[in-house]
């Protein structure tokens, strides 16, 4: 039987958005159904649930607040029969325009990325769900060739491997992937040895994926529509580049930036979302070395795919498309990767991040 699905979609609420929405996805079909919206909070855009789904965290992408330059963490209780979202507190995330977060395997600690002032943190978990205060905080420094883009540090995700003990924070303004050690049982973030890995000047790292086996790794350049791959030696914490590929059709010139990517649960593919190009780029993995093949562009149907989210069976493909205010379901193609539309749209205010909590 197919499992369903809570679905948490974190929105920028410059427009019509109210806050967080709660959707239940249909798992043979992919449809969606609105369920609720918890409110009050100032561009919810990325959320995580905690490994028991207990609980969810979303970030407040915001520049100031209470008359600091800080942008805040919020954590939800969840309801495990509607998924409806309680609040139980919030902390500040130490720096401006807080992008990412995620809650260690043992669902002590958080980590979270500031993308305005380009730094990164790490929060206690209480028992009750609730956020202490934070308990690192790493400033990055730096910039890049972009003059635009790259004046100084942009830390755009932070990333745990399997093992929890290291940390990758890809910054788009230093085009640097930063390395922490983790402490599992502290939660403190250390600076790892070595420190970063760089990617090619302007490519503007955004976010990053681990492959299931634990060997590579996979980080999208927003400023230079490519993905860059990496072997990963999960006992030293390394990186290590083995390839860049575009993710953009050959002879496409015109204005378009990436923005998430994510390794299919079986390993065999990766998806990356182009913003102007607007679709979702699909390749196929190497086993033995962990390299990409093309293999295709899929058309989001609506405009600046922001992110997207791949079930935890591999099923279906959900596609957020912030500029259309469209949350677009596709059925995946297990044996090519390809994603076939299923018809099942959701109407939802700049959408941004997806996260799925299975139901009965």
């Amino acid at each position: 039987m197919a499992s369903n699905y809570m679905i948490y979609v974190g929105t920028y609420t410059h427009r019509d958005s109210e806050g967080v929405y709660v959707y239940k996805m249909d798992g043979s079909t992919g449809a969606l159904e609105y369920q609720s919206k918890a409110t009050g909070i100032d561009n919810p855009t990325f959320l995580t649930l905690d490994p028991k789904n207990r609980n969810l965290y979303v970030v407040s992408e915001i520049d100031e607040f209470q008359g600091q330059a800080t942008g805040t963490v919020t954590a939800y209780s969840v309801s495990p029969v509607t998924g409806e979202l309680s609040y139980i507190n919030r902390q500040l995330t130490r720096g401006t325009g807080p992008c990412h977060v995620q809650v260690n395997a043992m669902g002590g600690f958080l980590l979270l990325s500031n993308y305005g002032s380009g730094s990164v943190t790490s929060f206690p978990i209480q028992v009750d769900g609730s956020l202490g205060e934070a308990i690192s905080f790493i400033q990055h420094e730096g910039s890049s060739i972009n003059q635009s883009r790259q004046q100084g540090p942009h830390a755009h995700s932070i990333n745990l491997d399997s093992a929890n003990r290291f940390a990758f924070a890809p910054d788009l303004g230093t085009d640097r992937v930063m390395s922490y050690r983790f402490d599992v049982d502290s939660g403190l973030l250390e600076p790892h040895d070595p420190p970063f890995v760089m990617v090619s000047p302007g490519a503007g790292p955004r976010h990053f994926d681990f492959h299931p086996n634990g060997q590579y790794a996979y980080v999208i350049n927003e400023l230079d529509s490519t993905i860059t791959a990496f072997g990963y030696d999960p006992e030293k914490g390394t990186l290590d580049s083995i390839q860049t590929v575009s993710t953009l059709p050959e002879g496409f010139d015109e204005d378009t930036t990436c923005a998430d990517i994510h390794v299919s649960p079986d390993g065999r593919f990766v998806y990356g979302s182009n913003r102007g190009h607007n679709s979702i780029t699909r390749f196929s993995v190497s086993e033995a070395t962990g390299q990409l093949t093309p293999i295709g562009h899929t058309p989001t149907q609506g405009a600046i795919p922001r992110n997207f989210g791949i079930d935890p069976t591999g099923t279906f493909l959900l596609a957020a498309n912030q500029h259309s205010d469209t949350i677009i379901t596709f059925r995946v193609d297990t044996d090519s990767g390809d994603l076939i539309p299923t018809g099942n749209l959701a109407d939802v205010p700049m959408p941004v991040c997806i996260r799925f909590m299975p139901v009965e």
